[in-house]
């Protein structure tokens, strides 16, 4: 914590009926799975607050009758919003890799075994002198986490360091690892099962608990951080990349932001000069007639995307 930081209790937040019985079910399941523990005399309380759990992008007619995008609603995440606490929280500068780097290395291999680690952030204890700045507060009480939940800025980084720590002489060897994503590679069948006993037995040592039915073993291609690898090289998920294709044409400075997040083209490993197409977009103060009169700039960047 920062030297100056104070205890801050907030009042819990009002919740209808129905995000009561969501936030009553996420509490008992973790009450009784010991990650929870009720405690009434804490100095840091957050709120708990209920939101969609968002799945895939789709697109939808709007009463107007346009095409527009918006993500499938598959469920409610109960969620505690620790932005008071992160604000006073000394911050772990501890950097997770570089994405395209990771995908470099375990491109080309004609074996792979992809880990998915279980609820990943449960499986880090939190100190006892620390239980207590994680108590929220709902229409049932008040708790605290014994595990590290989701929501505290430092949940990443500590994670990301627990799984090098565990894994130190293996990364970028015989393995690569992105927070509870872990991925064994090699270039013959036999050398890759061994590897993966290797990775196994070290879960096993460590406690390391992983999520059978996300784990897929000895296959020749897998997703890693959203892309499609393999021997071949990498690949756009082709059902992404249709998706994205047939989204509606951005109208505003904010359609041609949710596009470019949509397109993830931050790279330029998927296309060249995106700065340059979408350039007119982001302009607060450009003339939105600019798809009539260059639609080969509208088209571009999704045309680049399918190619």
């Amino acid at each position: 914590m920062e030297e100056d930081a104070k205890p801050v209790r907030q009042p819990q937040r009002r919740l209808n009926p129905h995000m009561q019985e969501v936030v009553r079910g996420e509490v008992l399941k973790l009450l009784q799975a010991g990650i929870l523990y009720p405690i009434s005399d804490s100095l840091w309380v957050s709120p708990t607050q209920v939101v969609p759990k968002k799945s895939r992008i789709t697109v939808i007619q709007n009463e107007k009758g346009e095409e527009v995008s918006t993500r499938l609603t598959s469920g409610w995440r109960v969620c505690i919003d620790y932005r008071r606490l992160n604000s006073v929280t000394r911050k772990d500068h501890l950097p997770l890799p570089f994405m395209d780097q990771v995908l470099e290395r375990v491109l080309g291999h004609p074996f792979y075994c992809f880990l998915d680690g279980y609820s990943g952030y449960f499986q880090i204890e939190i100190d006892l002198e620390d239980q207590e700045k994680t108590t929220f507060t709902c229409p049932f009480g008040t708790f605290a986490y014994r595990r590290m939940p989701f929501g505290l800025c430092n949940a990443p980084a500590t994670f990301q360091r627990c799984m090098l720590s565990i894994f130190n002489d293996m990364v970028e060897r015989i393995m690569e690892v992105f927070m509870d994503d872990i991925t064994v590679y090699r270039d013959s069948y036999e050398e890759c099962l061994l590897h993966l006993e290797v990775v196994l037995q070290r879960c096993i040592e460590k406690d390391l608990v992983l999520n059978w039915e996300k784990c897929h073993f000895m296959v020749q291609q897998g997703i890693v951080l959203g892309h499609i690898i393999s021997n071949n090289g990498i690949e756009i998920d082709k059902a992404k990349v249709e998706l994205i294709v047939k989204l509606p044409p951005p109208t505003n400075v904010k359609g041609i932001r949710q596009f470019l997040g949509h397109a993830r083209i931050g790279s330029s490993r998927w296309g060249c000069n995106y700065g340059d197409a979408c350039f007119p977009n982001r302009c607060e103060k450009f003339p939105w007639d600019w798809c009539e009169k260059f639609p080969w700039i509208a088209s571009k960047p999704s045309h680049n995307i399918h190619t």
